[in-house]
């Protein structure tokens, strides 16, 4: 086994399963989409809160963020989880 031959292995998968968790819990509550577009509205917001954590930001103030600026006109790149602007507000 690689992990007896490689010291910064780890023996379990916990950090894997941990990773996978919010989909499994999602695939529970996606059943309660009553319509295409409902469901689709729930992929956009999750892949946004996902998006958000990946970068380190706090998902609630992201979506705050994105909800003040995006109907005022402001630039999309200047939105994106890793501008300067997202991650100094949003951290």
């Amino acid at each position: 086994m690689n992990v007896f031959l490689d010291g910064r292995l780890e023996l379990s998968n916990n950090c894997a399963e941990r990773a996978v968790r919010p989909f499994a819990v999602g695939r529970k509550n996606w059943l309660f989409c009553n319509t295409p577009a409902g469901a689709d509205a729930s992929a956009a917001v999750y892949s946004i809160v996902e998006t958000a954590k990946a970068n380190g930001l706090r998902p609630f103030r992201y979506l705050q963020f994105l909800l003040e600026r995006l109907p005022a006109g402001c630039r999309l790149q200047d939105c994106l989880p890793w501008s300067n602007s997202a991650q100094a507000l949003c951290k």
